[in-house]
């Protein structure tokens, strides 16, 4: 027993890494959207559209990579993503030279065709890499580090982007240093920073991938890299009506959380009146409150069944978002924090039971829930609509995340159960 956890843990902790740092890169999008509302001068729809660059890589890569994994190893789609993710992060340096919008959404699509070959490995990674019957708990302790990633996101690298000014060609001083102009190159090169810092962090990782040995799993009949099946991608695994369930758990669940998640820090400046510094700051308690719910749930999935928690989790996000509906501003934004708390094991929970008794079709699988993250890539941005076409009740935008949050418990209380 302690020969088998020994030789899982070195993998199972540079895994633990991947979950860290994709963490890093899609949590900053918040904070990014905020800048590009200022560089680029774009209204709160417009700057939206900066989470569908991001997460459409998520619908259209996924198969793709499962199908090169399935060829070659996890460990292959792992480097690769990890190099392909830290050149996205480098451009940003010909983007701020270049300063359009257009060329930033072309970047946040490459970051994020990196990051799905690591989170389309991970995942099915993480939940074979020991005993079946913990692979909720496992992943949920992955997911403990994806937390992390998105606090340090949120608290600290967002200040580093963020100058708390927020001009306007009327508002902006007539003694400020190359005046508009200026503002706006300011503005730009604050966002070169973190993915200077992501892009070499990025290289270093792929470097200790390279040079680290990561075990063959089983998946079902099949050890990998053995001949079973000569199928790259399995479509007939979607019969399986558990998967199927949590593929569409997984894209509501997605698409609320990124909806509120994106839209905070603009509902902290514009609709709750915050300072930007401010704002960061209760950012950084909001994904707080995310990872000590990835924690705690961890600790709970010991004496509770993951399925049970989902269903209660998901009724608390329910009446939370009506909370938010019915009052907005700051009320509103305290129930946030408590919607964060309530998301944190939704996603690996989901993820862990859909894989559940599909064998060798898992990596097929994992690829079917990886793709439902587009839903990223289109309910944030209704939300985004809602909010913009209705400032004066611009809360009523979130009755987007709680129909979201619906499914996730309908998914906890009959979808996940293994029944063909």
């Amino acid at each position: 027993m302690n020969t088998t956890k020994n030789k899982y843990a070195i993998p199972l902790a540079l895994i633990f890494s991947l979950f860290f740092i994709w963490a890093i890169s899609s949590n900053l999008l918040p904070t990014m959207i905020r800048q590009l509302m200022k560089t680029c001068e774009l209204n709160t729809f417009e700057a939206s559209f900066t989470e569908t660059a991001y997460w459409l890589a998520y619908f259209i890569f996924p198969i793709p990579i499962a199908m090169f994994m399935k060829r070659y190893s996890y460990k292959a789609g792992i480097v690769f993503g990890l190099f392909l993710a830290a050149l996205g992060g480098l451009l940003f340096f010909p983007a701020s030279i270049i300063k359009e919008y257009w060329a930033y959404l072309g970047i946040f699509f490459i970051i994020a065709t990196g990051m799905c070959f690591l989170e389309t490995a991970a995942n099915p990674y993480v939940t074979a890499l020991g005993d079946p019957k913990t692979s909720s708990r496992r992943l949920n302790l992955a997911q403990s580090f994806n937390g992390l990633g998105a606090f340090i996101a949120a608290m600290f690298l967002s200040k580093l982007v963020l100058s708390g000014h927020q001009y306007t060609r009327e508002t902006i001083p007539a003694d400020y240093v190359g005046g508009w102009e200026g503002y706006i190159q300011f503005e730009t090169d604050a966002m070169k920073l973190p993915y200077l810092i992501l892009g070499i962090v990025l290289v270093i990782i792929a470097i200790v991938f390279i040079f680290s040995h990561l075990p063959k799993i089983k998946e079902g009949e099949y050890e990998e890299g053995e001949k079973g099946t000569d199928k790259l991608i399995d479509f007939k695994v979607l019969k399986r009506s558990h998967l199927r369930w949590g593929v569409i758990a997984q894209f509501f669940y997605n698409g609320g959380q990124t909806a509120i998640n994106s839209l905070f820090l603009v509902y902290c400046c514009t609709y709750a009146g915050m300072a930007e510094s401010t704002a960061t700051t209760f950012f950084g308690l909001y994904m707080l409150a995310f990872l000590a719910g990835r924690w705690i749930g961890t600790l709970l999935m010991v004496k509770f069944k993951p399925q049970n928690m989902l269903v209660v989790y998901a009724l608390a996000n329910i009446i939370l978002c009506g909370v938010i509906m019915t009052f907005g501003g700051v009320i509103g934004l305290y129930a946030m924090l408590g919607v964060s708390f309530f998301m944190s094991i939704m996603y690996p929970t989901q993820f862990s039971l859909a894989l559940k008794d599909l064998g060798s079709n898992t990596k097929s699988g994992s690829a079917f829930l990886v793709m439902a993250i587009v839903g990223n890539a289109c309910l944030p941005q209704l939300t985004a609509y809602i909010m913009h076409q209705n400032e004066h009740v611009y809360q009523i935008a979130y009755i987007i995340p709680l129909i979201c949050f619906i499914f996730c418990a309908h998914y906890g209380w009959k979808g996940y159960k293994v029944i063909d």
